[in-house]
């Protein structure tokens, strides 16, 4: 049987606990990399959550794994991660496939609205000059 969103987002919830604004600076406190999946254009429309790192969910694969010249050294497999994206969705996918490469301490904070309604610092979108 072929996959369905449906099913893989299922998994990924399965897989991913979802984590309060208040948990995750918790965490962050402790170590923790906060990991911003979105598209670059995204972040420079909306802003993004302070002190977050950013990779954008397509080259996510290539800079997790330590085994090729993409590899972001933020992300270790000692360290935990906790993801976003704009709603939730992508971060929750994306954090099944860091479980699936062997990423232990992996977490879900939906997206940038949570972070910001939870009282998390974010930036402001780049002004566009229009």
């Amino acid at each position: 049987m072929a996959l369905t969103v449906a099913t893989m987002m299922e998994a990924a919830n399965a897989a991913v606990p979802r984590i309060s604004v208040t948990d995750a600076q918790a965490k962050i406190a402790d170590g923790a990399l906060l990991l911003d999946i979105r598209d670059a254009p995204e972040l420079q429309m909306q802003g993004r959550a302070a002190g977050s790192h950013h990779i954008p969910r397509g080259m996510l694969e290539f800079r997790a794994d330590p085994n090729t010249p993409f590899h972001d050294p933020e992300l270790r497999f000692d360290r935990p991660v906790i993801l976003h994206c704009a709603s939730g969705g992508r971060a929750a996918l994306a954090g099944k496939l860091l479980k699936d490469m062997g990423y232990q301490d992996v977490f879900n904070l939906g997206g940038l609205n949570d972070w910001k309604e939870g009282g998390g610092p974010a930036s402001e979108p780049v002004d566009q000059g229009m």
